[in-house]
């Protein structure tokens, strides 16, 4: 049974914007879909509620759940409320717009731009997988600098997925979703809690000792990668972990894209966090040694990708 998602209700007023209604939630955060008062502009607010840490009173308000959670809940609020700050500075056209934030109720809200677009996930989901690799080139490679300037500024996304991904009007993708964003490097014994998505998340992020680094977003974006291949996510890294039943990408899928393609999506997916890229930059080296099939432009590739998802070019 789908655990109730505790939620403002619509129509609460939060520093100059009412909240329109609830678009999810996970194990820190809910979701909202909002309007700024004074011009009527739709925004996503994120706020800050740890469920297994607080709960809400009937004021609203979000408070610990009792002494023993009350350090780890004041900690994780303060750690959003530095990493919504600096999320804020990070501009980005590969990056979801985080342009406010704000106390309010006992906890922090994130404020960012609404964008109308495809949802990866779901033209996923619709299309049972099979995507090009003129499409996987055309949209890893702008989620790869978004994602470099993440990691330039010290962050972790910690939750790539392609449910976490958008891609706008006219073909351009977008990275959103950082609700789950970490400083690095530390261990998670220094995080407030395990942020998991089964079969995108690598070992690390289920081992309370495990260190998280680029190499951690890496995993997720090669198996990101996979997932636009079979339709589905990956093997769950902690199965694999202890008997690895996923054919390499290159055998499975050797007769349908490049070997170089396949090549790097094994690599991001290595189990073993030292036999990973470390860097985004080695990364885009390794999945740029072979350019696309088709030659084409950077605008003819987007305008493909544009027709393909919503029927014009």
């Amino acid at each position: 049974m789908r655990r109730r998602l505790d939620s403002l209700k619509p129509g609460t007023r939060l520093d100059g914007y009412v909240l329109e209604k609830p678009l999810g939630g996970g194990g820190f955060s809910v979701v909202y879909r909002a309007r700024q008062i004074d011009n009527g502009q739709l925004v996503v607010i994120k706020e800050y509620m740890p469920n297994k840490l607080a709960r809400r009173n009937r004021r609203g308000e979000v408070q610990a759940k009792n002494e023993n959670t009350e350090s780890r809940f004041s900690r994780g609020r303060k750690l959003f409320f530095q990493e919504a700050s600096t999320l804020a500075t990070l501009k980005h056209s590969n990056i979801v717009n985080v342009f406010n934030f704000f106390q309010a109720n006992g906890t922090v809200y994130m404020v960012m731009e609404y964008q109308d677009g495809k949802n990866l996930q779901h033209y996923l989901q619709n299309r049972r997988g099979g995507l090009s690799e003129t499409f996987l080139r055309t949209v890893f490679p702008p989620l790869l600098d978004g994602l470099e300037l993440i990691h330039a500024n010290d962050l972790l996304h910690l939750d790539i997925k392609p449910s976490n991904i958008h891609i706008k009007h006219g073909g351009q993708p977008l990275l959103l979703d950082f609700g789950a964003v970490h400083g690095f490097p530390q261990s998670r014994l220094e995080q407030l809690g395990q942020v998991i998505s089964p079969g995108f998340s690598p070992v690390e992020q289920y081992d309370s000792k495990g260190y998280v680094g680029p190499w951690t977003d890496l995993y997720a974006i090669g198996a990101t990668m996979r997932a636009c291949i079979e339709g589905h996510a990956p093997v769950n890294a902690r199965k694999r972990q202890d008997h690895d039943t996923l054919k390499p990408a290159r055998i499975a899928f050797r007769k349908r894209y490049s070997d170089s393609l396949l090549r790097t999506i094994d690599w991001a997916m290595e189990v073993d966090p030292l036999l990973r890229p470390q860097s985004v930059a080695q990364f885009r080296d390794a999945l740029a040694v072979e350019t696309l099939l088709e030659q084409e432009t950077p605008r003819s590739a987007f305008g493909r990708l544009a027709s393909a998802l919503w029927g014009k070019g």
